[in-house]
């Protein structure tokens, strides 16, 4: 009998979370704020990791950016201050004009600390960790955004930039997140976020290491969500970001179908982090840009195999990244020739 009640109770809790999905996509929650906490970056020298930085800068947060290229992340804190200014002086704006009806956080709490660090090798990441513990405090918000591609078949591809590949996009999560969860979890409070992308939701020829270390770092992500509401650390939250290919610069060349691409064009930076930045700060436990990856993600889960690989050729995603390739190829033989290789 216990088990029966127990049934209807759970089937009313799944019915219930439908309806506070759908309510999610009518009605957007409010967005919490991040000022004063400290939020952690990696990758935080170029790309989507900078985008991430000038957004949370713009939210009052104190950033502490870890990327392997020390003058990328220098450029980045500049961008920060400059951002942090901006705040100080409207701040005192608005006090002069005695609008002190909402609390200011004091400017000489925005600050921004860089770390060259590179979190492929575990050690690196243990001891800068340490560091940033002693200098700035404990992390509240951890933006796992760090990634690296390879470019190459996988027959083609050496082993060792096959193994930085997983270093990089998914054994970093874990050394990250083994540093900075325990505190976390001792005052029921932090934010974990794991930018990782479509590719590690379904997958494409050509990117096998890629698309590894992707799929990795989602199931880690997923598997670390149930622990935490298994230890009923509510106060922990997890976002998990996949994007569609990105234009970054990191896939130059990747083509669909010509006819297809207008209706699917590769995202705007800007845009996709705006859409992560929404998710994070209402607490939404995963986002796929464009909506369509839900869809794409729903069907690959249903359709027989067959059916999954006409779809990709009639959509020109089979063989999307060998224009990739080809490209990455002929600049490394390049460098070889300008090197005298």
């Amino acid at each position: 009998m216990n088990i029966v009640i127990e049934f209807f109770v759970v089937t009313f809790k799944v019915l219930w979370a439908f309806v506070l999905a759908a309510a999610r996509w009518l009605v957007r929650p409010k967005e919490k704020s991040v000022a004063g906490q400290v939020c952690l970056i990696t990758g935080a020298g170029s790309g989507l990791g900078r985008l991430f930085a000038l957004e949370f800068a713009r939210r009052r947060a104190l950033l502490v950016l870890w990327d392997i290229n020390t003058q990328s992340n220098e450029e980045t804190a500049g961008m920060v201050r400059h951002i942090y200014r901006d705040l100080e002086a409207a701040d005192a704006a608005a006090l002069q004009a005695g609008n002190g009806e909402e609390e200011i956080l004091p400017h000489c709490n925005l600050q921004v600390f860089t770390y060259t660090c590179d979190v492929g090798k575990r050690e690196n990441v243990y001891l800068t960790a340490e560091r940033v513990r002693k200098e700035v405090g404990e992390v509240s918000v951890l933006v796992n955004n760090a990634g690296v591609v390879s470019g190459h078949h996988l027959l083609e591809c050496p082993d060792e930039l096959i193994e930085r590949t997983m270093m990089v996009n998914c054994h970093a999560h874990f050394w990250t997140t083994k540093a900075f969860l325990p505190t976390m979890l001792e005052i029921n409070h932090g934010h974990i976020v794991t930018v990782a992308s479509s590719l590690g939701l379904f997958s494409t020829a050509g990117v096998e290491d890629y698309c590894a270390s992707k799929f990795g770092v989602v199931g880690f992500h997923e598997s670390l969500s149930h622990e935490l509401k298994a230890a009923e650390k509510d106060g922990i939250k997890t976002t998990l970001v996949c994007p569609y290919l990105v234009d970054t610069g990191m896939f130059r060349g990747c083509r669909i179908r010509k006819e297809i691409e207008p209706f699917l064009p590769p995202l705007k930076p800007d845009y996709c982090v705006k859409q992560a930045m929404k998710a994070i700060l209402t607490d939404q436990p995963m986002i796929c840009t464009p909506r369509l990856m839900y869809i794409v993600t729903f069907m690959k889960s249903i359709l027989p195999f067959e059916a999954v690989v006409c779809m990709y050729r009639f959509l020109g995603a089979d063989k999307c990244m060998y224009p990739f390739i080809a490209q990455r190829k002929q600049a490394t033989n390049n460098n070889e020739a300008k090197n005298g290789i």
